[in-house]
């Protein structure tokens, strides 16, 4: 007999085109891993990929800004592996079915999927209103019930779940992981196993909750089938539960251990698996989610025998007052309500002023240093398009690869996507650019003056776009002067309109100091300023900017 190969389904010319795409800094990122407690150098599985798998929204009712910074911080990761010129598969998934969509939706006199529905279109929109890249599969837990029902089978057959069944022997729809026959239980968050790595892990540790911090959670208040005295043993957890008397029939499913619907984490488990195969290189979430959810999922997935995600990420929570933003705290802002205030972009730039990891603390302070961070940029991408003859292309930008990014940005970002360092180095650019405009008039070499000029202009609006907040790319650019650079490249109908009222009055205060009529010229700029626009003269001309 002679030993045979399955042949392996492997394009090698495309595997080798992933890899070649692949930026040189991409050697140089390190990432910190819940799991070890330690920062260290990413090896994607798959050369030239990464599979990313975030924990998305429980549609139960609005998003809050606790919620979103978790996107917009992975939105960022993932960016950053695109400009180092990975593909990436982004999972995110939507839990549509559970207690809170169950009770609220009876409460408010509404079907369940209805309430599901209304509000999954509500996180929707808050993502694309603040510039999250849309998930390559955005899966519903109620689009995935043969997945989760297979699954736990998996996990009966491998002797790590049982059935509950009732004095007649009868399966009752409740199903446990059963814990002690899973002795790695604990290795994502039992805190007394491992090592804190620096500052920010000790931080998330005390605040983030895990198997040695014993109590009430008051961030993720217990399941109550996870209270059922049927349960083996006080840590096993509900894979699948029978439903409650209040349960409407259509929110109950027939399988072999019972009629009932999905505990809490099998879902993740189930669509992870199903969308990225067996280990993928990252599962993201919110600090809240590590224990228990993050925690239980990984034993379940292991438990059936599929490797668990290669890296644990978790970003940290935004603070009021260092208590946890949360509706159910009493503390949590609707996105809406701080859009109503504030423009997408200065939102979407504070939520990610901070390493992911690192707490944000949300104030009028926090708002007020993103409107100014806007009011710099926006006038530099301004002033420089104008200095040089027109704004880069998007595709111009989009195509400038992590190794042609200046050395500094690149590594803050690949040491564990430090965005405040990141964002430091775009400050000094900036600085630097308008420098090189204040002598633009001066310098003889004009040509080559324009094309120093251009080049920073082209490195800061592509560093910009690594953190989402190129001002000339799409959501900020069809939002005018609210969300993007204002002038070049702003095209809507109110800032044309705003722009010519505008002109005018500067082409008559320039009339004005021509005739020396200084008083007349300072009631000009000092009007406008009272209108909220902020005038600067430049070799080249005043330029205006919303304040």
């Amino acid at each position: 007999m002679t030993n045979t190969q399955e042949p392996q389904n492997i394009n090698i010319s495309s595997v080798a085109t992933a890899v070649d795409a692949v930026a040189s800094a991409a050697a140089d990122l390190k990432l910190y891993d819940t799991a070890s407690h330690a920062v260290s150098n990413f090896t994607p599985i798959k050369p030239g990929q990464v599979g990313m798998y975030v924990c998305g929204a429980t549609v139960q009712s609005s998003p809050h800004i606790g919620h979103i910074r978790a996107a917009v911080a992975f939105d960022v990761v993932r960016r950053w592996f695109e400009r180092l010129g990975y593909k990436v598969t982004f999972v995110r998934n939507v839990t549509d079915i559970d207690d809170k969509i169950l009770d609220k939706a009876a409460a408010a006199g509404q079907q369940w999927w209805e309430r599901a529905y209304i509000y999954e279109r509500e996180f929707t929109e808050a993502y694309n209103t603040l510039g999250v890249e849309p998930p390559t599969y955005e899966p519903r837990a109620t689009g995935h019930m043969i997945d989760m029902i297979d699954l736990i089978k998996q996990i009966i057959d491998n002797g790590h779940g049982y059935v509950v069944t009732d004095e007649n022997g009868n399966p009752t729809g409740n199903v446990y992981f059963d814990v002690a026959s899973w002795p790695h239980y604990g290795e994502l968050t039992h805190q007394k196993q491992t090592a804190v790595a620096d500052a920010a892990s000790e931080v998330a540790d005390a605040m983030g909750p895990s198997v040695d911090n014993t109590g009430n959670d008051k961030y993720n208040p217990v399941d109550p089938a996870d209270m059922s005295e049927d349960k083996h043993d006080p840590r096993d957890f509900a894979l699948w539960k029978a439903p409650k008397d209040s349960d409407p029939l259509d929110a109950r499913w027939n399988t072999p251990f019972g009629t009932g619907r999905p505990g809490w984490h099998i879902e993740c488990s189930a669509m992870s698996h199903r969308y990225l195969k067996d280990m993928f290189d990252i599962h993201g979430g919110g600090l809240d989610l590590r224990f228990p959810h993050h925690e239980n999922e990984m034993a379940q997935t292991r438990a059936a025998g599929y490797d668990s995600a290669a890296r644990w990420m978790h970003s940290a929570w935004v603070t009021a007052k260092g208590e946890k933003m949360s509706k159910s705290l009493g503390n949590g802002l609707s996105v809406p309500a701080v859009l109503a205030e504030n423009s997408a972009w200065v939102v979407r730039y504070a939520l990610g002023s901070v390493q992911y990891r690192s707490m944000l603390e949300w104030s009028d302070q926090t708002l007020t240093e993103a409107q100014s961070a806007y009011d710099r940029v926006s006038n530099f991408i301004e002033r420089a398009g104008a200095a040089v003859g027109g704004q880069p292309s998007r595709e111009e930008i989009v195509s400038v690869s992590a190794d042609e990014l200046p050395a500094d940005f690149v590594a803050a970002m690949n040491d564990d996507i430090n965005v405040s360092g990141a964002s430091a180095v775009i400050f000094t650019a900036i600085r630097s650019g308008n420098t090189l405009l204040s002598k633009l008039a001066d310098r003889v070499d004009s040509d080559v003056a324009k094309d120093e000029v251009r080049a920073v202009l082209v490195n800061v609006r592509a560093m910009l776009d690594t953190l989402g907040l190129d001002p000339l790319a799409e959501p900020w650019v069809s939002e005018g002067a609210a969300g993007g650079a204002a002038g070049a490249g702003a095209d809507s109908a109110e800032h044309t309109a705003l722009d010519r009222l505008v002109s005018e009055q500067l082409e008559e205060r320039a009339e004005a100091r021509k005739a020396k009529d200084f008083a007349r010229a300072d009631a000009i700029r000092d009007a406008l300023g009272a209108a909220g626009i902020a005038i600067e003269d430049t070799p080249q001309g005043p330029t205006w900017t919303l304040k």
